[in-house]
């Protein structure tokens, strides 16, 4: 009896899995460095509760170490679960101890895992070739590639969030208890990881609600279940368990700075930030895409925006200083995309040999050239002599002492590298501006130094914003000095 050869898979297949190599290849380079690459704060503060979790699980780690971890962890705030940090800490127990390697691993790994839901959902709405192309900003954008590694919720929270989607999409296809109940899963973990996802989960449920069921969306039983499971968790968790902390980043960076939407300066600097992340004209072509996508990819897409619009309305501080606050927009942006290079893509294919094969070729040199800034953008900085200097700062500081310092990323580095935790002196940065408020040395610095034995200076840019603290600091004898840092003794 005959059989017959297995089929080949088809070549856009194959051009996927490459892709999809290449985005984790990537995502792979330069392990090792010290998470300062990019938003070293935020990465910083979940290097430390992933320390207090790992040394409350380890069984050798002494009082001592455990208490100094927690205290650490205690003082870096809980705004959000600690997934991604409970996540690393167990991974570090099975391997032996604290790398920097355990989170990058795992956020890529979801990035990934996510990018493959993305180019099914593209594949079912444009054609395959068109998804190639689309998918490839998602993989090798330099801020995908950066970002997305980034040890941090907001990597996860995307990747869950693009799952959501992808689940959300099915069930408006065939309206079955599977893709309802995945869908509100996934959207509910993407909630619970980092709330304010919520702005793009709402939006993209309330719009594929609305366009698969019309008026009749409140007699179905797998609405209300999806609805339940999306909000359950967050709700539980932001506003019963974490009520606290929740109202007071609202306060913080909503209430305090909602003045920043009343002026038109706001709008040129949110766009022109975004653009500088992702290209003004990758972003105009994926609202091209939106308008003229398939009508339930439309509704989708049209409904992401109006989510982001929203989100970045109620946090406009974080709209044109923080990049990772606009991690969500790339699958938004690749999806927008795929919409967009369909008509393109349909239209080589009708094309001469030559031009298919000039338009691959120049396809390939994009995507190769933005796959070299990505591994460029890596290996710009090397921060592995990080740990040994704020190691020294730390040695340099008398034992049981009370220190207050003007330093980088909110001591967070002092406390990961040198185990030692110090009061923090304002810094005078943009934020300060926009709340209104900028340090008075000369007025304050009885108060804020009151009780305090040493003031460490690390940031020297930041003392030279300062004058007046520069002056009064010059007053007192310097305890310890080393490249990068001077220990002032203010008890004399």
């Amino acid at each position: 009896m005959k059989t017959s050869p297995p089929s080949r898979p088809a070549n856009w297949f194959v051009a996927f899995i490459i892709l999809l190599t290449l985005g984790g290849l990537l995502r792979l380079i330069d392990l090792t460095d010290p998470p300062l690459d990019f938003q070293p704060s935020r990465q910083l503060r979940n290097s430390l509760v992933a320390r207090d979790i790992y040394y409350s699980l380890l069984p050798t780690a002494n009082t001592e170490q455990k208490e100094l971890a927690s205290s650490f962890a205690r003082s870096v705030g809980q705004y959000e679960p600690p997934v991604i940090e409970s996540i690393v800490a167990v991974t570090f127990l099975a391997t032996g101890g604290e790398n920097f390697i355990a989170a990058r691993i795992w956020e890529s790994l979801f990035w990934l895992a996510a990018g493959v839901a993305l180019f099914d959902l593209m594949r079912r709405a444009v054609s395959p070739w068109a998804a190639v192309v689309a998918i490839a900003f998602y993989f090798v954008l330099p801020f995908s590639v950066q970002a997305s590694r980034s040890f941090q919720p907001d990597p996860l929270m995307t990747a869950a969030f693009v799952a959501g989607i992808y689940f959300l999409y099915r069930w408006s296809e065939e309206q079955t208890w599977k893709w309802a109940i995945l869908a509100g899963v996934f959207f509910g973990f993407a909630t619970f990881v980092k709330i304010v996802i919520a702005f793009f989960v709402g939006a993209a449920a309330i719009a594929m609600v609305l366009f698969t069921l019309k008026k009749d969306f409140w007699k179905s039983k797998q609405v209300w279940a999806m609805a339940a499971i999306m909000v359950v968790p967050a709700f539980l968790f932001y506003i019963l368990l974490n009520q606290g902390r929740s109202t007071e980043y609202f306060f913080a960076w909503t209430v305090t700075l909602i003045k920043l939407i009343t002026s038109a300066d706001f709008y040129s600097k949110w766009l022109a930030f975004v653009g500088s992340i992702f290209g003004l004209t990758m972003i105009f072509l994926s609202l091209a895409g939106a308008l003229i996508a398939t009508p339930r990819l439309r509704w989708l897409l049209i409904s992401l925006w109006v989510g982001y619009v929203l989100y970045g309305l109620t946090l406009p501080f974080q709209m044109y200083t923080h990049s990772y606050y606009h991690i969500q927009l790339i699958p938004i942006i690749a999806l927008g995309l795929a919409s967009a290079l369909n008509p393109l893509i349909e239209s080589v294919a009708g094309q001469s040999s030559v031009g298919r094969v000039g338009f691959i070729a120049l396809v390939i040199a994009v995507i190769g050239y933005q796959s070299w800034v990505a591994r460029s953008v890596l290996i710009a900085e090397d921060f592995r002599h990080e740990p040994a200097f704020w190691k020294q700062v730390g040695d340099a500081i008398p034992a049981n002492t009370d220190v207050i310092a003007l330093t980088q990323d909110y001591g967070y580095r002092l406390m990961l590298f040198g185990w030692r935790k110090v009061s923090l002196w304002p810094l005078s940065t943009g934020l300060s501006e926009a709340r209104g408020g900028e340090q008075d040395a000369a007025g304050d610095f009885a108060d804020l130094t009151e009780g305090k034995e040493y003031f460490l200076v690390t940031a020297s840019g930041q003392l030279e914003k300062q004058p007046d603290l520069k002056k009064i600091l010059a007053q007192y004898p310097i305890a310890a000095e080393g490249d990068g840092y001077v220990l002032f003794d203010l008890r004399k």
